[in-house]
């Protein structure tokens, strides 16, 4: 048998059979914030696993664990006074305490403090507490007024029971934390507070300038404010620990950017002019925004410092170009660049593109995914370790251990938040330090910017080709079905093509696949003599990519898909899209969906067939979509709506949250935060970087 927890009355040395570490009178003496949560009392290994479910794990995470709203229970409220539906903190001495029988027992005790009664019902209680509550005891109660079968009442109220008259309250407001299965606000406030009785800090920074100069002090206050406290303190003193923890963000974005900076990745200078060739063979003249974009990323490549740049374009922009450039440069050295996509349809399709451009250039395109054959994938794979292929396309299959580079100088990824951390460095760990390109497609907030890639250069092209209109976007109850589809069967007698795309809340291919059937079976029979095709993501990879040739080709009027299509080819004779049941995407989906046409010369349209009724988050987003089609502002946007772990997926996986701060909350600290960092002494540097565990990850160079 294990020993027993140990208790106030041990001997304080410890006896040196004690598999304790430290007993409680030594443990009332301090606690440091990388102790463990289980050197509080009452916290042992099922409630140090409750409490990890909270990401808490040690004093520090104890103490950034906020609460999110405060009780007052500064003073007694009379009895009399308690009116129903408030929620107060009362006194009284028990005059009745009984068993009540009804549609469920349940443990009554009815208390009075000379000016009025008020009933306490359990449903759920033990033997000790059907002893606790007996008349000539009083009780003290905090919960919510309600009212009974005799009168006011408190069900399953905080109590505590005494034999004299309580103390006054005191004069703290009472914070209620967030909980999970397991755990109660008053565990977690007991814990806190023992935490502080012992001295627990975070021993972080002191900013002489700030309003509440220590983070401390700030942590303090909001574990145990004052009755006083107003609505403005309360802001002031999350923002400053929001502050510091966005400090410790871009201090250590900083030393990335620092760290990248000793490194060399090899300049690829100027070589024998092929990027004016591909410019003159193009056919199409470069907008000002891809000249602007283009400069940047050959001015990178031609330093010996490592490029991490991440290039931002709204749908059709024109990134790929961009990255074509950049290939040809390195190829002029005869080194080697890699373009990984996070599907295949886009990898084939980058694939077609590249060699369209580089191969009259003399320069070879090699495609590498998961469904090549032993045989096809041995043969480029060979290709590429002996430096004869320059340019490599593919997805996850360019990271896995049996592709090896001759010299790889540049890693680009597109769609690069589909990818984790570790898929990114494992392509980057194919060369020795490679620059890198990462493209996106899904406009990023400039708050998520500043604060989540601070360690990147940015750039933006933000001016679409000419020639391009702007997709006309109707919002449509699904009652109008019909409507629709005459839509879709106009446009197609006029020779033009059509998307229909299929969503569901679950998340399912399987339901979603059955969903996409079902459509396609009914346009089918409403829209007899066109040619209807069906895609999802049950779908072999062979086959969906047949299908989407053959819609490419002209082949298929309308493609009936689930939001798979989000990422694919580029069709620019498709001009009309019909998304069903929008409300349940986010905007940033919505956007990249609706991306899919308007890539020809003819006008396009997307019909959002919802169904009602609308929430006030869902009547907004459509609204957004019906008003605009730039990215920027529809991120910014869907940064509001939705918050920014959900627009970008925080960065992806492997990536740093936030405890504390909130970027969309907080964006306006952030031109501060940033000042500050450039101009605070190492000491507090690395204070604010200990505090919050934030360190350069061992063999980081950059991700």
């Amino acid at each position: 048998m294990p020993p027993a927890p140990p208790s106030a009355s041990r001997r304080c040395p410890g006896a040196p059979s004690s598999r304790w570490t430290r007993c409680w009178c030594c443990r009332r003496s301090g606690v440091n914030s990388d102790d463990p949560v289980t050197v509080l009392r009452g916290v042992g290994p099922r409630t140090a696993a409750a409490l990890a479910r909270l990401d808490v794990a040690t004093i520090a995470d104890l103490l950034l664990h906020l609460p999110f709203r405060y009780q007052d229970r500064t003073r007694f409220v009379p009895l009399a006074e308690a009116s129903i539906g408030d929620a107060c903190l009362v006194r009284g001495e028990i005059v009745k305490a009984d068993l009540a029988y009804g549609g469920r027992r349940s443990l009554t005790a009815t208390f009075t403090d000379g000016g009025g009664f008020l009933t306490m019902r359990l449903f759920h209680f033990s033997p000790h507490q059907r002893d606790q509550l007996r008349p000539g005891l009083w009780v003290r109660c905090f919960g919510e007024v309600r009212g009974g079968p005799a009168g006011r009442e408190m069900v399953h109220p905080e109590y505590r029971t005494s034999a004299t008259e309580p103390e006054p309250p005191e004069p703290t407001l009472t914070p209620v934390y967030p909980v999970t299965s397991g755990l109660t606000s008053p565990r977690i406030r007991s814990w806190i507070g023992q935490a502080l009785d012992a001295g627990a800090a975070l021993g972080g920074s002191v900013l002489p300038e700030e309003p509440i100069p220590a983070v401390d002090e700030a942590l303090r206050f909001l574990h145990r404010p004052p009755a006083g406290a107003n609505e403005g303190a309360f802001d002031a003193a999350r923002a400053r620990v929001a502050k510091d923890e966005l400090l410790a963000h871009v201090l250590l974005m900083q030393q990335r950017q620092a760290l990248r900076a000793r490194h060399s990745a090899g300049a690829l200078p100027r070589g024998r002019g092929l990027g004016r060739d591909l410019l003159h063979n193009l056919g199409f003249a470069l907008t000002g925004a891809q000249r602007r974009v283009v400069t940047d990323v050959l001015t990178d490549l031609e330093r010996e410092q490592p490029m991490l740049r991440l290039l931002q374009g709204d749908v059709g922009s024109g990134k790929t170009v961009v990255a074509a450039f950049a290939a040809i440069r390195a190829a002029e050295q005869a080194r080697q660049t890699a373009v990984m996509a996070p599907t295949e349809i886009l990898a084939e399709q980058h694939h077609e593109t590249f060699s369209t451009w580089l191969s009259p250039l003399g320069i070879d395109v090699a495609l590498i995914t998961g469904r090549m054959t032993a045989k096809e994938r041995q043969v480029r794979r060979d290709a590429l370790a002996g430096g004869e292929t320059l340019v490599a396309v593919g997805t996850h299959a360019l990271i896995q251990s049996t592709v090896e580079f001759h010299d790889l100088a540049l890693a680009i990824v597109d769609e690069q938040h589909r990818f984790g951390v570790h898929q990114r460095m494992a392509l980057r760990n194919k060369g020795r330090l490679p620059h890198q390109l990462v493209m996106t497609a899904t406009p990023i907030p400039r708050t998520l910017t500043m604060a989540l890639y601070a360690d990147m250069d940015v750039s933006v092209i933000d001016e679409l080709p000419p020639g391009r209109k702007p997709v006309v976007t109707r919002v449509m109850p699904s009652s109008r079905r019909k409507d629709a589809m005459e839509r879709i069967a106009s446009a197609c007698r006029q020779g033009r093509q059509a998307y229909w795309v299929c969503t569901l809340i679950e998340e399912s291919e399987a339901l979603d696949s059955q969903a996409a059937e079902n459509v396609a079976a009914e346009l089918e029979k409403e829209l007899r003599g066109l040619r209807i095709g069906l895609v999802h993501g049950r779908l072999p990879g062979a086959e969906r990519q047949t299908l989407m040739g053959s819609f490419k080709d002209g082949e298929i009027d309308v493609l009936v898909a689930t939001t798979v299509i989000e990422v694919g080819v580029d069709v620019p004779n498709a001009s009309l899209m019909v998304i069903e049941n929008p409300e349940r995407l986010g905007l940033a989906q919505l956007h990249q969906l609706r991306g899919r046409i308007g890539r020809g010369s003819a006008q396009s349209h997307c019909i959002l067939l919802f169904e009602p009724p609308l929430t006030e988050v869902a009547r907004a987003r459509l609204a957004v979509m019906r008003e605009t089609g730039d990215g920027f502002v529809i991120a910014e946007k869907d940064l509001e709506l939705r918050g920014p772990g959900d627009v970008l997926g925080t960065r992806q996986t492997g990536e740093q949250s936030f405890r504390v701060a909130d970027l969309m909350r907080d964006a306006s600290l952030l031109p501060g935060v940033i000042a500050l960092g450039a101009r605070l002494d190492d000491r507090t540097k690395a204070t604010v970087l200990a505090t919050w565990g934030t360190t350069v990850e061992a063999g980081y160079v950059e991700v």
